[in-house]
């Protein structure tokens, strides 16, 4: 693949690069698709159900990832890292570094042995913390490629895992390789993250084992979870009583987000309806500053939640502190009455987070961004896909935060300002 030339180049493959990436290929261009995780897939997979028709999330990301596996004009480069992106004329250079899985992947046959031998666990980053793997492992049950990764960090060198290999595949001294593309165009679909559980310190989240973050709670209500039920982590107790912070990450200027991330809402109250008919006995409160349901289905699917027999409380979360048996407590101010702040113990409690960039640093490329880090569009409006530099384009909440509809409208968008990029630099 060194010095191979393409038509596009995406950088992130959730699911707005995944979308990109296909509407591109489809017009008959050639797409490179660079991920930094072993899989793709991105946030997306990991989710339980979409808000708010609650359809299975990994039901529609799945098959997304398989298009993109096999489409004959996209080519995939996992576990990849973009290190510097040059402009080259009307095109651009791009120096990648493949890390290491320590495995000859054209020698794989995925037949997971190599898991089944390792004696070593590890703490599973596909559960966010509440299940393990073993030191070399395929990153989760449904990912694209198949490849395992070993965590030399973890790895005792046992060797286990080359003796049970019936393809010799396993290979310690693997060193990371590096490739350069030329291409046409560039989509930065890099995603986000979730703020840090650390970021509010009064709510103590890096601290207490039952104050839990949104993903967290995803992963417990998904069927393919790490428990198959959803359990408090400090005794694997079912819960009676569940709480959500609404705005524990976002609309905050104390830490330095001041924006409301638009999805934190709607995400809470699908977690809250599914734990309802999970958990049909156990009470749930949402404490929230305002219900923000901006979308098409949104003020329903509030009002079912509330139909439902979910509690919304209008107050602003003060602290959170715990007692002995580690339940969390609540210190909260209400917000509609002039009463004196309460204390409120919860068995289980959420972070609704805001989402934050990904990453600030655009590989050495001078991309706008706005105050917040955000990839600024000069020309919102009409062409919210284009950036300040001629041929490098934008998808997905790399732009700003939204929902997954919003993120496909959007990917399409890009889609469409690239290939007429591409096909305009072609006719000159």
């Amino acid at each position: 693949m060194k010095n191979k030339k393409y038509n596009a180049i995406v950088i992130g493959a959730g699911i707005a690069g995944m979308q990109t990436a296909l509407d591109i290929a489809d017009q008959g261009l050639n797409v490179l698709i660079i991920e930094k995780s072993p899989s793709i897939g991105g946030k997306m997979i990991s989710l339980s159900k979409v808000f708010p028709t609650l359809d299975c999330a990994s039901c529609i990301t799945t098959p997304k990832m398989a298009a993109v596996s096999h489409h004959p004009r996209i080519d995939l480069m996992t576990y990849t890292e973009v290190k510097k992106i040059i402009k080259n004329g009307k095109g651009f250079i791009v120096d990648v570094v493949k890390k290491p899985r320590y495995v000859i992947e054209k020698d794989c046959i995925s037949c997971k042995k190599c898991e089944d031998a390792c004696p070593v666990y590890v703490d599973d980053e596909f559960e966010y913390g509440l299940g393990v793997k073993k030191a070399i492992s395929i990153p989760f049950t449904n990912a694209i490629p198949q490849f395992p990764v070993l965590d030399e960090t973890k790895c005792i060198r046992c060797g286990a895992c080359a003796r049970v290999c019936p393809k010799d595949c396993i290979d310690y001294l693997q060193e990371p390789q590096n490739f350069t593309f030329e291409t046409d165009a560039i989509i930065i679909a890099t995603g986000y993250e979730i703020t840090p559980m650390d970021a509010k310190k009064e709510y103590n989240g890096t601290k207490f084992p039952n104050v839990i973050s949104s993903l967290q709670a995803e992963r417990m209500l998904a069927p393919h979870g790490p428990y198959g039920k959803f359990l408090r982590p400090s005794d694997g107790k079912i819960p009676d009583s569940i709480a959500y912070i609404q705005c524990a990450g976002s609309r905050d200027e104390s830490i330095g987000i001041p924006y409301c991330s638009r999805v934190c809402c709607m995400y809470a109250i699908k977690q809250a309806m599914l734990l309802s008919g999970m958990l049909p006995l156990a009470e749930i409160t949402i404490y929230y500053m305002d219900i923000r349901a901006f979308g098409k289905g949104y003020e329903q699917f509030y009002n079912q939640a509330k139909a439902m027999g979910i509690n919304f409380v209008k107050a602003k979360v003060a602290k959170i502190t715990e007692d002995e048996d580690h339940n969390p407590i609540l210190r909260i101010d209400m917000q509609e009455e002039l009463s004196k702040p309460q204390e409120v113990k919860h068995d289980i409690v959420i972070l609704s987070q805001g989402l934050i960039p990904s990453t600030k640093d655009f590989f050495g490329l001078n991309i706008e961004l706005n105050e917040y880090g955000f990839v600024n569009s000069p020309q919102i409006t009409f062409s919210p896909a284009k950036t300040n530099i001629e041929g490098v384009f934008v998808a997905g909440v790399a732009r700003s935060p939204k929902d997954i509809p919003d993120t496909v409208l959007e990917a399409g968008s890009a889609a469409i300002e690239a290939v007429n990029y591409i096909k305009s630099i072609q006719k000159e």
